[in-house]
């Protein structure tokens, strides 16, 4: 897969999943304000649609290729696997930050496999695939950045995805703003004061 590992110094790993018609560069300023001091592996989604990259095939905006979903889950985690192998950092102690198509793919990879994140950060997900069993997620933190004018990602599928994450025994924090399905200063820097383990409140954003 077409990526970039830049090294850090603080022994996190922060791995970088773009939105549609994104690349590998998108992220990055995103991913330095979360963690300054982190290795970043950002990946560029593999699926071309309509020349704009993605991480897996939809039938329609609102339907996904499920079977392609399921073979590119298990495929980039398996990438993840093998990148920490070869750029030697610590597999436990990797954090997932994506948006939008890159968030479904990420919350796919949780759906699909135990402490897959030490932590993730997803922005604009939406439920990614339904009616399957879930892996348990204890030790697994989530954030969901959401937006109350998302069409794409409407209130009660915030809602159904947490109660999904939440039924893995992961600890969820959602945090709302007054926007679209566009990535905000105010959710980016909500993210970080979370990543950081501090408890939010929506009047210091």
């Amino acid at each position: 897969m077409i990526h970039l590992f830049e090294k850090g110094s603080n022994g996190n790993t922060i791995v970088l999943l773009h939105g549609t018609g994104g690349n590998e560069y998108d992220l990055l300023s995103v991913g330095r304000i979360i963690d300054q001091q982190a290795n970043i592996l950002s990946i560029r989604g593999s699926i071309l649609e309509y020349g704009m990259p993605r991480f897996y095939k939809r039938k329609s905006m609102v339907e996904f290729d499920y079977e392609n979903l399921i073979d590119k889950t298990h495929e980039l985690r398996e990438f993840i696997d093998d990148c920490a192998r070869i750029y030697r950092f610590d597999r436990k102690r990797v954090s997932v930050v994506a948006y939008s198509n890159g968030a479904n793919i990420a919350a796919s990879i949780i759906f699909h496999y135990e402490q897959a994140f030490s932590k993730a950060i997803l922005f604009h997900p939406m439920v990614p695939i339904r009616n399957i069993e879930l892996a348990k997620q204890s030790q697994t933190r989530i954030f969901i950045g959401a937006g109350r004018f998302d069409q794409m990602m409407p209130e009660h599928e915030v809602e159904e995805l947490t109660q999904l994450f939440e039924s893995t025994n992961a600890d969820v924090e959602v945090f709302w703003t007054d926007y679209g399905h566009q990535l905000s200063k105010e959710e980016v820097l909500a993210a970080k004061a979370w990543y950081e383990g501090k408890v939010l409140y929506d009047d210091d954003f």
